[in-house]
């Protein structure tokens, strides 16, 4: 049997693996096969075979191509390979698995096929041109999942082959690692054979899923002798001794690759499989790898050498004129090379060239001289762009270049690392500006560089982005307004790593440094932003006045002086100042009732940080249906532009805020359930975490799952210390009464004296924000009546003088417990009448069943009921279960 016989044998690489076998033929058959004549819904799952280089995984993953095409057309094979020299190019791996089914398609299929991903997932697929600066890395891998999804439930089964998945891009690893989840759920078989020694760091969660995830790897080993032996045999000749036999494992150490190799040079040399030709066998193998490989390709001649470095230069999916050039030749003569190079089993293809083995391909990659190595990566760069490859393409080959003080590769790589980011790769684009700033760039230019540099990172690592904008406003070559944007851009990763303090004292540095004018003025407005969210902020009330000052006469000309003002907004809502004067301040920052322009949801000038302040205050003042149509809109926003990441999170945070405000508790769950799952894809513990999760808590609370508000505390490490950062409801009135609700009272002292402690040296008021006057009061009633009613009445000033229906109306609902039956049935009147006129429907409906409650104790049962079934009516359509039973308990009671 001849080399090429053994290529195209597919039983020769298949040797003992009668078990892998069996399994690829169930799996692949258990997703095409029919029942009764009809298609059936099959599930897919993921496949892992993992094994050192030659063991035969691509051989495995060939045979399963070949059962799924004998399934007579009730599948789609899609297949990729991961590659070294390709490591660095975004989406390599996913380009090569959908591009051919795509290309198939007209325009008009694939919108169809995307949907509302097209112009989200295109440009990483490389067939719709980036339209925005910077795509949202998870709004991209949602587009992607969008897209193999709707190939496997509206075409056919498919499935996916990737191998070499160890040298796949960091962007496609990302995308399948999030996806394999699903895997289960879908008509979708993915096969995916990886060397487990050279899993990539770039990707600790795809380490982490073929090492420790429910799917388990099936790892192949090499060859017996017996193997082997039945292997020399079918090719040489049933006379073949065991002696020989046994050297040719020997040799190979059972690698079934390198077997076949071996076995096909001896054939080559028609060497007679018997004891005498076993010494010439360990020579011949190392002909097979390594520096003997690159010592046989020597003696093909210089200019075979040649084509054959340029091939390696350029990786996978070779193109053969381009290799050409690459080496220097005519076409004749390349044609000539590359013909020589298929028959020594070294390349194979044709116009599009592949190396026959990764193994051959990296022992050529590593045969080059390391100087002509690094000049051909120069020559490849400046050659695929001339093709029309791209700069993605053109950038990976720079990487490999020495740094030469070259301005063309400073702004190839820039332009690269901008590319990237349009298509949602900011990890590819920082190691592009990595590498332009040690070439380095102009002096004058640095600066620039390094503000790109901390920008793209601003998504994936704050921490790099505080290194990096640093380090640009440190020099002096920042234009004015980069400089207003670095600075406002590092605080931003400040807050976003948690360190608020060091966000807030970066832009009050620096606005001291910068003329009067707009960009003072947004760097005041992050000033404020970042002092006024800290828990513990220091000198709160000077700031309160400060911003005070500064707002008293602005009227919102401008993008600066609107921030302003929505600041001093949030800081009075905090404060539990009058509320209809803090929502002029609101009035004033809008555009005819809406956002002005360059302040929209996704405008990178101010982050969302700043809009979302508006339809908080609203929430919190009674002005839900205003807050309700700003929080919808950021939801529609980030959808529309595939940010599906942290900041769609926040928005169905936000929108479970005013769904819970409203009293749709269930609603309010849903939403928050979802903002929480989202926050939890980008990892555990973040800041975008702790809104959410004060949220459900409170929302569980209020419908009486105090149960599962402790499992949600629990999993989301809702512990002191709490968030440095002010969250929806405060985290430590909250935690207070999580306690209180699960009997520990004298716990829950002690976490709501400290609260009321930290939040009265800051002046923060707002009773329906942080009431743990109310609480404090309820958990100190027993043992010290008279404190309890002195709380009471602190709690119900600053009601009045915030001044909402919902303020007022709660305080005396949760007041009345605290007082003798009379005076209880008086106040809960009043708590019913300035909460009948509150949107906030479910403090209404626990104000007419307390109200009922107490008619009951009195003796009024027809009053009695008549609240209690009014509150019961409510109580059920807010979904507050707890509130259910209780109405339904003292309806009971009134009939006996």
């Amino acid at each position: 049997m001849s080399g090429q016989q053994c290529e195209s044998n597919p039983s020769a690489a298949l040797f003992e693996r009668e078990r892998e076998l069996e399994v690829v033929e169930q799996a692949v058959r258990g997703l095409c096969d029919r029942a009764d004549g009809r298609r059936e819904v099959r599930r897919g799952g993921l496949l892992l075979f993992s094994g050192d280089a030659g063991l035969g995984k691509t051989a495995l993953l060939q045979q399963t191509r070949r059962v799924a095409e004998s399934c007579e057309g009730r599948c789609v094979v899609l297949s990729a390979r991961g590659s070294r020299s390709a490591e660095k190019v975004p989406f390599h791996v996913v380009r090569q698995l959908l591009q051919p089914t795509l290309a198939a398609m007209s325009t008009e299929e694939r919108q169809e096929l995307f949907g509302g991903w097209y112009e989200i997932a295109g440009p990483a697929l490389g067939i719709v041109p980036p339209l925005g600066p910077q795509a949202d890395p998870q709004g991209v891998r949602d587009g992607l999942d969008w897209v193999i999804t709707q190939l496997a439930l509206k075409y056919k089964p498919l499935i996916v082959l990737i191998d070499d998945a160890h040298w796949a891009d960091q962007e496609s690893l990302s995308w399948f690692t999030s996806f394999a989840v699903r895997l289960t759920e879908l008509p979708l078989l993915v096969v995916l054979a990886y060397r487990p020694l050279e899993l990539p760091d770039h990707s600790p969660a795809f380490r982490e899923l073929v090492q420790e995830g429910a799917a388990s790897p099936t790892e192949l080993r090499a060859l017996t002798p017996d193997a082997v032996a039945g292997l020399v045999r079918d090719a040489l000749g049933p006379g073949a001794d065991d002696p020989f036999c046994r050297e040719v494992w020997a040799v190979t150490g059972g690698n079934p690759y390198e077997t076949v190799e071996l076995i096909a040079k001896a054939q080559d040399r028609r060497m007679e499989p018997v004891e005498e030709s076993a010494a010439l066998l360990r020579d011949l193998g190392a002909a097979a790898r390594g520096r003997g490989l690159v010592s046989r390709l020597e003696k093909l001649g210089p200019s075979v050498t040649r084509f054959a470095w340029a091939a390696a230069v350029l990786g996978t999916e070779i193109d053969a004129k381009l290799a050409a050039n690459l080496a220097g030749m005519g076409p004749s003569e390349a044609a000539d090379a590359a013909d020589r190079l298929r028959e020594a089993r070294i390349l194979t293809g044709t116009t599009s060239l592949e190396f026959f083995h990764p193994l051959i391909a990296t022992s050529v990659y590593k045969g080059i001289p390391a100087v002509t190595r690094t000049a051909m990566h120069g020559q490849a760069a400046w050659l695929s762009a001339d093709a029309g490859k791209g700069v993605a393409v053109s950038a990976r080959h720079l990487l490999e270049v020495h740094p030469d003080n070259d301005p063309d590769v400073v702004n190839q790589l820039r332009a690269a690392a901008r590319e990237h980011l349009a298509v949602g790769a900011p990890d590819a684009a920082r190691n592009c500006l990595e590498r332009a700033l040690l070439e380095p760039p102009a002096e004058e230019e640095r600066a620039t560089v390094l503000y790109e540099l901390g920008c793209a990172a601003l998504l994936t690592s704050p921490q790099t982005t505080v290194n990096h904008l640093r380090a640009a406003l440190d020099l002096p070559d920042l234009s004015d307004d980069l400089r207003v944007d670095a600075t406002y851009r590092l605080s931003q990763a400040y807050a976003h790593n948690n360190q608020l303090r060091e966000a807030a004292e970066v832009v009050a540095d620096q606005a001291l440094r910068t003329p009067a004018g707009t960009g003072r003025m947004r760097l005041q407005a992050a000033h404020f932003l970042w002092k006024g969210i800290q828990v513990e902020e220091e000198d709160a009330e000077g700031r309160s006045r400060r911003i005070a000052e500064l707002t008293r006469d602005l009227k919102g000309r401008d993008n600066s002086e609107r921030a302003l003002l929505l600041l001093r907004a949030w800081d009075g809502m905090i404060r539990g100042e009058n509320a209809l004067e803090v929502n002029e301040f609101i009035d004033r920052a809008l555009v005819d009732g809406k956002q002005a322009p360059g302040m929209s949801w996704t405008n990178l000038e101010w982050g969302f940080e700043i809009p979302s302040l508006a339809g908080i205050v609203y929430a919190f003042t009674d002005r839900l249906d205003e807050a309700a149509v700003l929080f919808d809109k950021a939801v529609r926003e980030f959808e529309a532009a595939g940010w599906s990441g942290a900041h769609l999170a926040f928005a169905h945070d936000f929108r479970g805020l005013v769904l819970r405000r409203r009293g749709k508790l269930a609603e309010a769950e849903e939403a928050l359930r979802r903002g929480l799952a989202l926050g939890h894809r980008l990892g555990s513990g973040l800041p975008l975490q702790r809104n959410g999760t004060c949220l459900l808590i409170d929302t569980l609370i209020a419908r009486g799952k105090v149960d599962e508000a402790q499992k949600v505390a629990e999993e989301n490490t809702f512990l002191p210390p709490y968030s440095p950062a002010v969250v929806l409801p405060d985290a430590a009135c909250l935690a207070g009464r999580l306690l209180l609700e699960r009997g520990m009272v004298k716990e829950a002292i002690a976490e709501l004296e400290a609260a009321g402690r930290r939040l009265e040296e800051r002046g923060r008021n707002n009773v329906v924000w942080a009431p743990w006057a109310l609480d404090l009061a309820r958990a100190v009633a027993d043992e010290e009546p008279e404190r309890a009613r002195a709380l009471a009445d602190r709690a119900l000033r600053h009601a009045q003088i915030f001044g909402t229906d919902t303020a007022i109306g709660e305080t005396l609902r949760r007041s009345a417990v605290l007082e003798g039956p009379e005076e209880r049935l008086v106040t809960l009147e009043r708590a019913v009448h300035f909460l009948s006129t509150s949107p906030c429907r479910y403090e209404y409906a626990a104000a007419l069943v307390d109200h009922g409650a107490a008619l009951r104790a009195v003796g009024r049962r027809a009053e009695a009921v008549e609240r209690l079934q009014a509150g019961l009516t409510l109580a059920e359509r807010c979904g507050a279960d707890g509130l259910v039973t209780r109405a339904r308990a003292e309806t009971e009671a009134c009939a006996m």
